[in-house]
């Protein structure tokens, strides 16, 4: 199987990244994106701005590939918008990788070659089978390793607050979306303007959104957000300002909360969305599992999160975290009832692997259900993953992570009862070093 390819579904940031490793090692690699072009699902939220900087949303192995090129960080201490990552960074890399990436290449399945998931004979001496649909219809691809890169994008949560949709959600779908609006687009801000909004979340992306409804507002005094919080308190949830080591995550919290503070947002707290109900007038009214109701609002902007699709993996075998969707030894080290500090504990190839030899699951897929994934994070992912691929398991065992701290203790977000989210416990910022772990013995 040596000469066969690493192949890595998906050509976002943590994709491309582990190509860019596998090219260091001498390793054939072939990248499989169901887009037309680089960080597919990163331009279809091309507006918004990232609060992390040039400097740590472009891999090491990344910029060593791109430099023979003349390429350079845009800008170190800047933060670029999905759009400016996506034209300045992902495409050049996927450039540079060339005919290793292919678009248009959807990945349907994995199997282990001529094997279903039930029988254990030849699980480590047949390689991985990948099923790919393109526009020449359906191929077989046999794998050293598959590492599956396709992030979450593609699976937001619904608006429902027990998981699945709320009754009458898909039938109000032309009424609620799942994505940051674009308010710079005029049709998109001529949908909202002058309107009454429900907005549900409370994740950096229901932040962003409030910032920009509520400077909408300014210009249309008409409009009105009900901000819908699962939760019973707002908490935390507007991060740890100025002990924020990501300044533009710490300065986006404190926008949001005075754009709460400026009053043409109002807060609607432990509110769970059980129903959608349309009005004779084509608005929509929401009912929640206490049976409160809200509204009737012109449109539902549901910011609730995103979840691993894992259907095109049933036939490998997986050990995933019953709660989080995340591998099991992972799922610890991420739960966000726990973790808000930058505690992310080092993580690699041992905790991202698979019962199913060679399959590994890196960036936010690896995340599972878990919010507040760092591109940074999945960078380290990717080099250990590749580096066990490549049999250099000292390389893959001696990871090292640099997270910059929320300022937030306590947990991330998924509590619910006012007394579980008291606030932030955490003095100034100091540089947070999760330390390097021992190579394992083995």
């Amino acid at each position: 199987m040596d000469e066969l390819p690493v192949v890595v579904v998906g050509a976002g940031p943590a994709g491309l990244a582990a190509a860019a490793q596998a090219v260091a090692r001498g390793l054939p690699v072939v990248v499989l994106e169901a887009g037309p072009s680089a960080g597919t699902g990163v331009r279809e939220w091309h507006h918004v701005r990232l609060f992390s900087r040039w400097g740590e949303v472009v891999a090491p192995a990344a910029e060593e590939l791109l430099a023979p090129t003349g390429w350079r960080i845009p800008d170190a201490g800047s933060c670029p918008t999905g759009a400016e990552w996506a034209e300045s960074y992902l495409q050049p890399l996927a450039d540079v990788l060339g005919d290793r990436v292919r678009y248009g290449a959807r990945v349907v399945g994995v199997s282990r070659h001529g094997w279903d998931r039930s029988v254990d004979r030849a699980r480590d001496t047949e390689p991985l089978s990948v099923r790919v649909v393109t526009a020449d219809g359906e191929e077989r691809i046999l794998a050293r390793a598959v590492i599956d890169a396709s992030g979450t994008w593609s699976a937001p949560n619904p608006l429902g607050g027990d998981g699945l949709p709320a009754l009458g959600e898909t039938a109000a779908a032309d009424r609620i979306t799942h994505r940051v609006p674009d308010l710079t687009d005029p049709a998109v801000r001529r949908r909202y303007a002058g309107r009454r909004i429900a907005l549900a979340g409370s994740g950096h992306s229901a932040l962003t959104a409030l910032v920009a409804f509520a400077e909408l507002a300014e210009q249309h005094p008409d409009t009105h957000v009900q901000w819908l919080l699962r939760r019973g308190a707002v908490g935390t949830t507007f991060g740890g300002g100025d002990a924020d080591q990501l300044p533009a995550r710490g300065a986006l919290g404190m926008r949001a909360a005075q754009a709460v503070r400026a009053g043409r947002i109002t807060t609607v707290t432990g509110f769970r969305t059980a129903r959608v109900d349309r009005t004779d007038d084509g608005r929509v009214v929401l009912s929640s599992f206490g049976d409160r109701r809200l509204g009737p609002v012109d449109e539902v902007v549901a910011l609730t999160g995103f979840r691993p699709d894992l259907s095109w993996l049933s036939e490998v075998r997986l050990d995933l975290d019953p709660t989080l969707q995340a591998p099991r030894e992972l799922a610890p080290l991420i739960d966000p009832n726990v973790h808000s500090c930058g505690t992310v504990h080092p993580h690699g190839a041992r905790e991202l692997a698979q019962p199913e030899p060679g399959l590994f699951l890196v960036g936010m897929k690896s995340y599972g259900r878990a919010p507040t994934f760092l591109a940074l994070t999945g960078y380290e992912q990717t080099r250990s993953v590749v580096a066990a691929i490549a049999g250099d398991r000292d390389a893959a065992d001696r990871v090292e992570l640099v997270l910059p701290e929320t300022g937030v203790c306590g947990g991330a977000g998924l509590v619910d009862a006012p007394g579980d989210d008291a606030g932030g416990c955490c003095g100034p910022a100091e540089p947070l070093v999760v330390g390097t772990r021992p190579s394992a013995a083995g």
